[in-house]
């Protein structure tokens, strides 16, 4: 018997919801990373551990809301004192990731700086062999060679690079990288697995009571500062507002994007994100770039699609 009058195509709606979230996760993606940017460098408003801490603020608020009222996605406690420390653990490197990468945005443009977080894999892969001695296939170690090849070809390159502005980069990098590996130990068993949503809404506050403290000692008055910057030019508070619910709605957009997709979709669409995101910068902020450090930056995302192909052929 045919089946052919049986045969639908794929819903075109849900192709098109798809699609939307993409967008959705692109333009808050790109667009949180050149508000602080403009925050950062151009507006002059230089204090990137506050910052941090009214993204991680937003995180808290639009979290519960999320889940406990619209109930995104099923609501997981925190079950035991163990699984709570192993969170704060989490947090506290998420932290330092986040920090590092608004602190190197005041001083690198954000094309170059997305270079440099291309090197991500590489940094996993590091981590993954030192704290778990787990080896992978020669192959995608090789992979990893261009991967940090052209992130040096594009420093050679860079008109803009400074070496603070690096090293945070590098840090933040790094640290990202850290937090996926440890995330991946730290809540393994079953009884410990939280999704990526539930996790942001436990992090989220232990952020915020540590970015706190770290806030007062080394950005005294920032408070008060920004209060008397919003008597001269209140856009600065629906500028701090609008990025900080920004920040909220990567982490969103990121996990909708995956579950209607894929974690391998999602990576492959995250090499194009950057690429997108290097051309927006370069025109929105029109910061001076080379072919050297074009070519540097080319190479380091054909090292990561090589890197994700041999992972996947290794799985």
């Amino acid at each position: 018997m045919s089946t052919k009058g049986n045969w639908s195509p794929p819903s075109v709606s849900g192709r098109l919801v798809t699609l939307g979230l993409v967008a959705s996760w692109y333009s808050s993606n790109i667009g949180v990373l050149l508000l602080n940017k403009y925050l950062l460098s151009n507006y002059g408003f230089k204090y990137p551990i506050f910052l941090t801490m009214c993204h991680m603020t937003a995180c808290s608020l639009l979290s519960y809301v999320a889940i406990a009222w619209l109930r995104v996605v099923p609501m997981q406690t925190v079950r035991s004192r163990l699984q709570f420390v192993k969170i704060a653990a989490l947090s506290v490197v998420f932290c330092g990731s986040v920090v590092s990468g608004n602190v190197s945005l005041r001083y690198l443009p954000v094309s170059f700086n997305q270079a440099v977080g291309a090197t991500t894999p590489f940094f996993t892969a590091v981590f993954a062999y030192i704290i778990t001695v787990k080896r992978e296939a020669w192959l995608t170690y090789v992979t990893l060679i261009p991967v940090v090849a052209g992130v040096v070809i594009a420093s050679g390159g860079e008109p803009s690079f400074q070496l603070f502005g690096f090293i945070m980069c590098i840090s933040a990098t790094a640290a990202r990288a850290l937090k996926s590996v440890l995330q991946g130990i730290l809540l393994s068993s079953e009884g410990e697995k939280l999704n990526s949503m539930n996790l942001l809404l436990h992090m989220a506050p232990i952020a915020v009571v540590f970015l706190l403290p770290a806030t007062l000692v080394m950005e005294k008055n920032v408070v008060s500062i920004t209060l008397a910057l919003a008597r001269e030019d209140n856009k600065i508070i629906y500028y701090l507002l609008f990025n900080s619910a920004l920040a909220y709605f990567v982490n969103l957009t990121n996990f909708l994007v995956t579950k209607h997709t894929s974690a391998l979709t999602l990576q492959v669409l995250g090499n194009a994100k950057g690429a997108v995101a290097v051309v927006v910068s370069i025109l929105i902020f029109k910061n001076p770039v080379t072919v050297t450090g074009m070519l540097g930056y080319t190479v380091t995302v054909i090292g990561v699609i090589l890197y994700s192909e041999a992972k996947k052929r290794n799985k």
